[in-house]
């Protein structure tokens, strides 16, 4: 590679996105229960739709500065319920979409993220409340606890941010659109046996109805 002058397209310097206030209450992760240890293989397994739900926020780079992507998604079907992308990364981008995909879809049982502000805010946490949500929070430093979601985000920066060359927040903005519709309702998914995110969580609803 390096005598062809070939080089890996990948972020070389992670930009931190989840910063905790420690004014905020932090919330007992209730997620042990899905795991389970084969050997020295930990593997999560949420046995049906609705049960769980994640929400996270990643950044993405561009010529004018940082974009913010912050996302709702489904563990059993790995479907995005929801998401939007924002020049800022505040509790109200974190509040948006989880408010999106609750207007959208039956709230899930769980809601798990991160110990940043975003989601431990009384905004983020008091929506979660009125709706009778458990509330769970990864351990201080465990991305794993979100692993759904970090996967999701792994295979948008990979599949599509890193190999496009967005030159407007516009351009950007319908990239993603595109990207995710396609990986919702078009690519298959190997943990849910080949099938299609958004339209296995779509037959759950109709069948659950």
């Amino acid at each position: 590679m390096q005598f062809m002058g070939i080089q890996a397209i990948y972020q070389t310097k992670k930009r931190l996105t989840s910063i905790g206030n420690p004014e905020h209450k932090i919330y007992e992760y209730l997620l042990k229960e899905y795991w389970t240890r084969t050997g020295k293989t930990k593997q999560i397994y949420v046995p049906t739709p609705n049960e769980v739900w994640s929400g996270d926020i990643t950044y993405i780079r561009t010529n004018g500065g940082f974009m913010y992507l912050a996302a709702v998604i489904d563990w059993h079907t790995k479907a995005i319920l929801s998401y939007k992308i924002s020049n800022s990364i505040d509790a109200t981008l974190a509040t948006d979409v989880l408010k999106e995909a609750l207007a959208k879809y039956p709230k899930p049982k769980i809601f798990n993220t991160d110990q940043g502000s975003q989601y431990t805010s009384y905004e983020h946490t008091q929506v979660l409340k009125q709706h009778d949500i458990q509330i769970s929070m990864n351990g201080r430093g465990r991305s794993i606890d979100n692993i759904v979601m970090e996967r999701f985000f792994r295979t948008l920066k990979y599949g599509n941010i890193y190999i496009s060359d967005y030159q407007s927040i516009k351009e950007l903005k319908e990239g993603v659109k595109n990207y995710i519709y396609k990986y919702n309702f078009k690519r298959f998914h190997s943990a849910i046996s080949y099938q299609k995110p958004m339209n296995l969580y779509l037959e759950f609803i109709k069948n659950a109805t």
